[in-house]
C-alpha cells in the first residue's frame, strides 16, 4: 500500500544545514522509498525520516538508504525534506537532492569518501 495523497504535515525539528547552497534544490526529483529497507528505530524512531540521509536506488526501481561500505548501488543522492511515514503503509515518496553542495559533518548520517566519490553531481565539504 503506497500513500500518495496531498496534505499538509508539521514535522519536529530538522536540520537542513547539511545543504552547502540552494543549487540543486529546484531540480529536486519525486522518488519511493521502500520503507521495507529502512530500520524504523534507526532511521524514523520518531515516524520521520530526516533531511539529508544519503539514499541509493535498488533493483527494484525504489530507494533504500545508502550505507557506507555498499558496492552494490552508488548514492543516488540525499533526501532533500523530511519524509513522514504513517503507520501501516510500505512506501512513501519523498524528494531527492541530486544536484548541488553538501556539508558532510552536518549529515544526519556519516557518508564516508568512497560513497561521496559514487555520486559526481554533488560536491562535498
Amino acid at each position: 500500500m503506497m500513500d500518495i495523497s496531498l496534505k499538509t504535515e508539521t514535522f519536529g525539528a530538522d536540520d537542513p544545514t547539511w545543504m552547502a547552497t540552494a543549487e540543486g534544490t529546484d531540480r529536486a526529483r519525486t522518488i519511493t522509498l521502500d520503507l521495507a529497507l529502512w530500520t524504523a528505530g534507526t532511521y524514523y524512531p520518531n515516524g520521520y525520516i530526516k533531511s539529508g540521509y544519503a539514499v541509493k536506488k535498488v533493483a527494484s526501481g525504489l530507494y533504500a538508504p545508502f550505507v557506507n561500505g555498499d558496492t552494490n548501488f552508488p548514492v543516488a543522492g540525499h533526501l532533500m525534506t523530511p519524509v513522514n511515514v504513517p503507520a501501516g503503509v510500505t512506501k512513501v515518496s519523498g524528494a531527492l537532492y541530486w544536484h548541488g553542495a553538501v556539508i558532510a559533518a552536518k549529515l544526519p548520517q556519516a557518508l564516508n569518501a568512497t560513497g561521496q566519490a559514487t555520486i559526481t553531481s554533488i560536491r562535498y565539504f
